[in-house]
């Protein structure tokens, strides 16, 4: 990750460039970019669906929250844009698109009723913190796809549940395309090349 595609670019060719170089193959790339989605509410935004949802404006409660959202808002938007990855071991990227099918066309949907989906869907996520982290990127006019999502979890069977979990939200289960799945783990280069047999005399 980095705002340069051209320093991105440099691990790749820095690995062909080496002495496994000729025996490493590409097979997958994916490109795609960090962003604040549209569906992260503002803090008037935010005090607005509490009151959608049953708490009367400029009560204590709403008050309390409406405060606690503004203080983490800068933070949480940043952290969308420069993401700090999370030192677990386990991880999967899926791209995917939203339909634009016969009545299954999220682009056609109003604003309002989009991000309420969202807003669900966000909600059975969070049910795996501690458990697993998620990026979001876009990937809208660089690549396949519309977006790149990459999860990273503690344990491998974490990855089946969130995402088992979330293809029974509507925006999943009723809007969402999803491309294939690509699985790894996370180690040291050391790690890496004493798992393949590879030593300094290879």
């Amino acid at each position: 990750m980095d705002p340069s595609p051209i320093a991105v670019d440099a691990v790749h060719q820095q690995l062909l460039a080496g002495p496994l170089g000729p025996a490493i193959v590409p097979t997958y790339s994916y490109v795609s970019l960090t962003e604040v989605s549209e569906y992260v509410p503002t803090v008037e935004q935010f005090g607005d669906r509490l009151v959608a949802e049953g708490v009367p404006a400029d009560s204590p409660a709403w008050k309390a929250k409406v405060q606690g959202y503004a203080a983490r808002e800068e933070s949480m938007r940043r952290a969308r844009l420069e993401p700090e990855l999370p030192p677990w071991p386990n991880v999967c990227f899926y791209p995917m698109n939203k339909k634009r099918k016969t009545g299954e066309n999220w682009f056609m949907l109003p604003y309002a009723e989009r991000s309420r989906l969202m807003s669900e869907h966000a909600r059975s996520g969070m049910t795996f913190g501690g458990r697993v982290t998620q990026l979001i990127t876009v990937s809208v006019g660089l690549d396949d796809w519309e977006w790149g999502v990459t999860l990273w979890a503690r344990r491998p069977e974490f990855l089946k549940e969130i995402v088992y979990t979330m293809r029974f939200d509507e925006a999943s289960a009723r809007y969402a395309e999803f491309g294939p799945f690509y699985t790894g783990y996370v180690t040291t280069p050391a790690e890496i090349l004493a798992h393949c047999r590879i030593t300094g005399d290879d």
